[in-house]
């Protein structure tokens, strides 16, 4: 049977081919959300085991982090730490700590990058917008040589004596 327009009425709405091609669709996007559940509970498995070490700059320290980026490991290299300044101590604990916690968020967000992509096989489906700068804090989104740089001399500051407060009595 024809329209008033021309067209086949039979071509312009098939109920038998519809209904299948939605089925489809939702057994599609049902598939996937299942693979990507089982894909994030093996990256959240993988995690939990994940740990980062990494030796300060001048070498006297090594720290360890956990997946949460937790200290869970501090070693003092090579006795260099008896002939440092406490400040000097602190600062290599604290530079050796800090890039061990950036190398764990970059590898949360390598572990978490494919689910922040849309699907290929339901286009429907738009990937997680992880704002990674909100979790980590905006330094974890440059580029390693860039955050190096920016530290500076990486010299953490004796503030009991820098501060005046000992020209006080309180």
């Amino acid at each position: 049977m024809t329209s008033a327009n021309g067209q086949d009425d039979k071509a312009k709405e098939d109920p038998v081919t519809e209904p299948a091609s939605m089925e489809k669709k939702l057994a599609d996007a049902m598939a996937e959300l299942e693979a990507t559940q089982e894909a994030v509970a093996k990256a959240e498995a993988e995690l939990r085991e994940a740990s980062f070490t990494v030796r300060s700059r001048d070498r006297a320290v090594e720290v360890t982090v956990g997946h949460q980026g937790e200290l869970t490991a501090l070693r003092f290299l090579e006795g260099k730490y008896r002939s440092m300044a406490a400040g000097e101590l602190a600062a290599s604990v604290l530079d050796a700590a800090e890039r061990a916690r950036t190398q764990m968020s970059r590898h949360v967000m390598e572990t978490f990058q494919p689910f922040t992509q849309p699907s290929t096989a339901v286009s429907e489906l738009a990937g997680v917008d992880i704002d990674w700068a909100e979790i980590f804090g905006p330094a974890v989104l440059e580029a390693p040589e860039r955050a190096a740089g920016r530290r500076g001399s990486g010299r953490l500051r004796d503030e009991i004596n820098e501060d005046g407060e000992d020209d006080h009595d309180v």
